[in-house]
């Protein structure tokens, strides 16, 4: 039987948007039947934001520190392999659908290249189906759409522009009013039309099919029967200060980010409370075309013989915090949805389990390599999950022995173009970063800067989930402070890059390779 991948990638999807893991109004059941046929990760973490670098982290199963594809336009040094390059080694074909995010090395293009001057590019070792990079317009949804008798504007993304005068626009925020394509018509449906029209061509032959949805990614605007299918009113409250001037005291950096465009979130409460609730909607649209897919894999006999991965890039602040996107030292922007069902009968004992254990993006890549019966690269910075797939004998409380006990992401805000948080701090590049390490109990977030520029945080998360009240700050930090730096500086020391740290040249044997089975 052949051993397939459908490695699915949902864009700017929160950890806790789950009706499985109890949200109080989002439903999703697509992705909870998912995770009752296989095995969710209700602990897993990003390790960086925005897209092109949390994907690289993703891809190459690399951390930030380590493949230092910092931001949206940083390029991903060729030297990395990554999920595609391993499985076309292995005799696949990977193809995608949808987009990657990749800013290519300029090393290896050519002076003048057009590929220089996107971030949107693909990652090498797929070839493109569909590449439907989202800052190009999406053209090829519009050609679906045009196909349909749609009246498609230049720029495809203008029918997320609000349908004018809807009867009710005016009693809510400004994102309820639907956009201008039914639901059928949507950027997922096409994604799903196209993929499954693409299987029924190939699917008898081993397939290894990345599908990267865009949705729920703004523009925060929906379909008819998505625009309202979550009322602004029933949503719980938002995880913040009472007001947002009380947030942005806490630190420096809340200050600049909350009063930045499309960044903080507005101070009308309506306002605030429709976006989250468009948010949602998006989400359920997407879940209802996944839906789609999952039915084709039972229908064409596909789900027998597939390992389907299913995570986000990174979350979103839906508010919290008075922030919107995905960026900082926020839980919100980093806690991601992981789905895996493996179809092999070994992984019949992990169905339908909720691992709590600390899991993290750059797991993916050695987990599929674990599929493909590859050995993970050297350089991968993650670890298999297939021990909580399997209910492994080693198992201890749940996991391996030796896994990793708190989650770890960094966040760059440096910008070699506009140098505008350099500027506005009096700091150099290197100095715009930010590394956090999370664990039950505590969170630790360290600043490249120097402390009286922006110093260090640390909270209780047994006292304050809400991450409200800066010990550091306060004066409170303790040994608590001393051991998150110490916890944060071992994860770097331990994953530096180790390519040839393993390897020894000796008078008696020659080479010798070794690596480590725990970090």
């Amino acid at each position: 039987m052949n051993r397939n991948v459908l490695f699915i990638t949902v864009d700017q999807w929160r950890g806790d948007s789950l009706s499985a893991l109890g949200h109080p109004v989002l439903t999703t059941p697509a992705l909870d039947r998912l995770a009752a046929r296989g095995t969710l990760f209700a602990n897993h973490w990003a390790n960086a934001a925005p897209c092109g670098p949390s994907r690289a982290c993703l891809y190459t199963g690399t951390y930030l520190h380590h493949n230092k594809s910092i931001n949206n336009g940083t390029p991903l040094d060729a030297r990395f392999t990554n999920v595609a390059l391993l499985a076309r080694d292995a005799g696949y074909d990977p193809v995608l659908f949808g987009y990657t995010d990749t800013s290519l090395d300029p090393r290896t293009l050519p002076e003048g290249d057009p590929r220089l001057r996107s971030y949107e590019e693909v990652l090498p070792g797929f070839r493109p189906v569909l590449h439907e990079p989202w800052e190009a317009g999406s053209r090829q949804w519009g050609r679906w759409l045009a196909a349909q008798g749609v009246d498609v504007p230049a720029n495809p993304h203008d029918l997320y522009r609000p349908m004018p005068d809807f009867p009710g626009a005016d009693r809510h925020g400004s994102t309820w009013a639907p956009a201008r394509f039914a639901a059928e018509q949507s950027e997922s449906a096409f994604m799903v039309e196209a993929l499954t029209t693409w299987l029924d061509q190939h699917g008898e032959q081993p397939f290894f099919v990345h599908a990267s949805f865009i949705r729920p990614h703004p523009p925060r605007r929906n379909p008819l029967g998505y625009h309202d299918l979550y009322d602004a009113d029933e949503l719980p409250p938002f995880v913040a200060a009472s007001t947002k001037a009380e947030e942005a005291a806490l630190h420096r950096l809340n200050q600049v980010l909350m009063y930045l465009p499309h960044v903080g979130a507005p101070e009308d409460e309506r306002e605030r409370r429709q976006m989250r609730a468009t948010y949602h909607g998006a989400q359920r649209e997407v879940d209802d075309q996944l839906a789609r897919l999952f039915d084709y894999l039972d229908s064409s006999g596909l789900v027998d013989s597939t390992l389907v991965v299913l995570t986000s890039d990174h979350g979103e602040m839906g508010g919290d915090h008075w922030l919107f996107e995905k960026l900082g030292y926020w839980d919100e922007s980093f806690h991601v949805p992981l789905i895996i069902r493996d179809p092999d009968a070994g992984a019949d004992p992990g169905r339908g389990r909720v691992v709590r254990s600390f899991t993290e993006s750059v797991d993916v890549l050695p987990t599929i390599c674990g599929w493909l019966g590859l050995e993970a690269p050297l350089q991968a910075d993650g670890f298999a999950l297939q021990p909580f797939l399997t209910g492994d004998d080693a198992l201890v409380d749940g996991a391996p022995e030796h896994w990793r006990t708190e989650a770890h992401w960094s966040w760059s805000f440096s910008n070699p173009a506009t140098q505008s948080a350099e500027k506005f701090l009096g700091v150099p590049m290197a100095h715009c970063a930010l590394d956090v390490v999370r664990g039950a109990e505590h969170k630790y977030v360290q600043f490249a800067a120097d402390p009286a520029v922006l110093p260090p945080l640390l909270f209780d998360l047994g006292a304050d989930p809400s991450q409200l009240h800066d010990l550091v700050g306060s004066g409170d930090a303790g040994e608590h402070g001393w051991h998150g730096a110490q916890r944060l500086l071992q994860w770097r020391m331990r994953n530096d890059d180790r390519t040839l740290t393993g390897n020894l040249l000796t008078p008696s044997a020659g080479l010798v390779v070794a690596r480590d089975e725990w970090r």
